[in-house]
């Protein structure tokens, strides 16, 4: 019998290879082979909204090698990834390949490894048509809001714009914490620190916490207000008054998930989720190992997930990795089970790594600097998720001085626990205070102040998004699924509407004029409750407990209405987008610079023009590209007698009058060989031909018509005396003479073709 696997991606096509035995041909279909047509909207709202598919331009040889495989084989396994694209792509695959329904035989694996794909093949199953259909529902959503609303903004703002659902909504997040930022107004408020002196120990720090007595903490909002209190304890003894011991556990995160494996990813090795999708990607398709290792092998389970289910074997693993490698206390004392959100994908499992005895450190030379990392990332969060809490002893200190309560508060590890391999970072709001040791004292025990420091402070605005952050509020905010993320901000970033600085994501002027009108004009489409929403009704059409027909027609209905009206009701003379200005500083008039985009991408123009028309270059970064000085050519124009600079073009350097456009005299840059010409005694010279081909010439042509496209030599041949020519290409010298015939190896190496 003859069994065909078609996989999604052509990296696993060896992985999987691999596992299985001569009675099995692997292929990768590349993706999607069927999608709507980009020319036209592809969906026909009159009649239930039939999408139209037509195979992918481009794809047509691949779907004939595809057909023939088929066509040999008796079971057709349909293995694409095991999620609602997946499951769209083989349905696609049936109807593009024409597969008979008695062949068709759909499988799917969480893992690359030879046991999963082995169980697979053993429970085949028909294609989920919810789960197609919940695809459907997504890609026609998108396409509607695209197509419909894109001409709309063509006709208010400038052509060439587009819109989409929930990239809207993420350009919208952003918008709106960019005016937070500027809205903010900073309060003034003051601390007071006190390092205090102890008998034996280091000092202790205390900072200022109130009044004795009071149950609130003090507010300090004056420099006279802190100076008071200072005043009050200045030379006065501070009295331990109160000290408080405690224990408190601390638990390991859950395994990771799409969403947190992007965060953690970005907060500790900088990687952007574009960056960490890809890596991931690898880890999970495969690695060659090598023979040590078992060959080719998956890392990881499948990277697009919510849910943080753990296969029992998976758990068993751990276990007798941590009891093994840490000691049975380090295990936690039941086996942990974390819960996913409700409508969290529970046929798969949470990222975790696919074999336990494949350690990070045995297997890092296999890896590139990328894949080590985010694999050891994966690796020490899924051991820690298994492992038993930490245990920290905590301490709480109170000193007074005339009335007022200073406090002091840390921890130190009783049992490390999980933290003994992995602890989770934090953003920079969310960060705790620092483990700190609190010296040794008793009740009553008096101390004197090294320092008392007040300091003025002022509360600051609303860190702006980076990924991680823009991520995480997706997340709560029930924004999109695991493989949309990485999708809706490169998105956002490609068009232009969002721009990277650093590390944070700020607003376009287009971004924020786009967000105003789809704020004023479609409130729906950016709403945020009304999104997750839509993202819990494509959960149901999923589920089986609501149709893509109902949920199409329930949201076109209010699509239409708020789309005519903008139609309707705005024009072009409606919408103004302010310039971004830059701090560059026009040389001609003064004024400063604004960004423009061209033909070959943004430069900086004078705001005055016409009557200035200066621009300079930019960087991807927005800062000015500077020019190097040009380099004087020693010859005058042969037409006019000015000045020849060097340049570059698409052929490569070139010497040209400075007086262009005027005088567009130029001259080809070329390079002395060393090499007298054996014709006239010039000088050799190197040259260039169509197709950038080296060939060789003599600098007194037209009077001198020597050339030659192998290299001149000063060697002689000793049979005839004629000048010796290097081969092209080749470790060759061969005489110039053709009737003489010569030839001789080369001692160096050949001079290549092209330069």
């Amino acid at each position: 019998m003859v069994n065909l696997i078609i996989l999604e991606s052509p990296f696993k096509v060896n992985s999987v290879k691999s596992y299985l035995g001569s009675s099995y041909k692997v292929v990768a279909c590349k993706g999607h082979v069927r999608d709507l047509p980009k020319s036209t909207l592809g969906i026909d709202i009159e009649n239930d909204f039939a999408p139209h598919y037509i195979n992918i331009r481009g794809r047509g040889e691949l779907i004939r090698e595809l057909k023939k495989e088929v066509k040999k084989a008796d079971r057709v396994f349909l293995a694409t990834d095991p999620d609602r694209e997946g499951e769209a792509i083989s349905w696609h695959l049936v109807t593009a390949l024409a597969i008979p329904e008695e062949k068709v035989h759909r499988i799917t694996f969480n893992e690359v490894t030879k046991t999963a794909v082995k169980q697979a093949i053993k429970n085949p199953r028909k294609i989920d048509m919810d789960q197609v259909n919940a695809q459907q529902a997504r890609r026609i959503l998108d396409r509607i809001v695209g197509y419909q609303v894109s001409p709309f903004l063509w006709k208010t703002v400038k052509s060439g714009l587009s819109a989409g659902r929930v990239q809207s909504v993420a350009t919208r997040i952003i918008v709106e914490r960019e005016n937070e930022i500027r809205a903010f107004v900073p309060k003034e408020y003051w601390t007071i620190d006190t390092l205090l002196e102890t008998p034996k120990d280091k000092p202790l720090e205390t900072k200022f916490w109130g009044k004795v007595g009071e149950t609130e903490k003090m507010e300090l909002t004056t420099g006279d207000e802190a100076m008071t209190i200072v005043k009050a304890v200045e030379g006065s003894p501070f009295v331990v008054s109160d000290i408080k011991k405690g224990q408190r556990t601390k638990n390991p995160s859950p395994p990771f998930i799409t969403s947190t494996l992007q965060q953690e990813a970005s907060r500790k090795l900088n990687f952007q989720s574009q960056r960490t999708m890809k890596v991931a990607q690898e880890l999970y398709e495969g690695i060659n190992l090598g023979s040590e290792f078992g060959g080719v092998t998956g890392l990881i389970t499948y990277m697009r997930t919510d849910s943080l289910r753990v296969a029992d074997e998976a758990k068993a693993a751990a276990k007798d990795y941590i009891c093994e490698k840490y000691g049975e206390k380090y295990y936690a004392s039941k086996p942990r089970v974390y819960k996913s959100k409700a409508n969290a994908q529970e046929a798969h499992e949470a990222i975790r790594p696919s074999n336990m005895r494949l350690e990070p450190a045995q297997i890092k030379k296999m890896l590139t600097s990328d894949q080590y990392r985010l694999y050891k990332l994966i690796w020490d969060r899924f051991v820690a998720s298994q492992m038993e809490s930490a245990e920290l002893s905590t301490v709480q200190m109170d000193i007074t001085n005339n009335g007022y309560l200073f406090r002091s508060s840390g921890y130190t590890v009783k049992f490390p626990g999980y933290m003994a391999v992995y602890e989770e970072s934090t953003d920079e709001a969310d960060k705790e205070e620092k483990s700190t040791r609190i010296p040794a004292l008793t009740e009553g025990e008096t101390l004197n102040a090294i320092s008392i420091s007040p300091e003025q402070h002022f509360t600051e605005p609303p860190a702006r998004y980076n990924e991680a952050s823009l991520i995480k509020f997706l997340e709560e905010k029930g924004i999109g699924r695991p493989s949309t993320y990485t999708p809706i901000i490169t998105l956002i970033i490609s068009r232009g509407y969002v721009k990277r600085d650093g590390k944070s994501l700020v607003p376009t002027p287009l971004g924020e004029v786009i967000t105003r009108i789809m704020c004023e004009q479609f409130p729906d489409i950016v709403d945020y409750q009304f999104t997750a929403s839509m993202e819990d009704k494509l959960d149901d059409v999923e589920n089986g407990s609501n149709t893509m027909l109902k949920l199409l027609q329930d949201f076109y209905g209010v699509f239409k209405k708020e789309l005519d009206a903008a139609m309707a009701n705005v024009s072009k003379e409606d919408i103004e987008i302010p310039e971004e200005v830059t701090d560059i500083e026009c040389e001609h008039c003064g004024a400063k610079m604004v960004v423009k985009n061209g033909r070959f991408g943004k430069f900086a123009a004078c705001p005055n023009y016409p009557s200035c028309k200066n621009t300079k270059p930019l960087t991807k970064s927005g800062e000015v590209l500077v020019e190097k000085v040009p380099e004087i050519a020693p010859m005058k124009c042969e037409l006019c007698g000015s000045d020849m600079i060097l340049r570059t073009g698409r052929y490569g350097s070139f010497y040209a009058c400075v007086k262009y456009p005027e005088c567009k005299f130029t001259k080809q840059k070329v390079k002395s060989l060393g090499v007298k010409c054996p014709d006239c005694g010039g000088e050799l010279l190197t040259k260039y031909g169509k197709n950038r081909t080296m060939f060789y010439s003599c600098e007194n042509y037209p009077n001198c018509k020597f050339s030659s496209w192998d290299m001149p030599t000063n060697e002689k041949c000793p049979q005839c005396g004629d000048m010796l020519l290097r081969k092209k290409g080749k470790n060759l010298l061969v005489c110039r003479n053709a009737e003489c015939g010569y030839k001789a190896e080369a001692a160096e190496e050949a001079v290549p073709e092209k330069e």
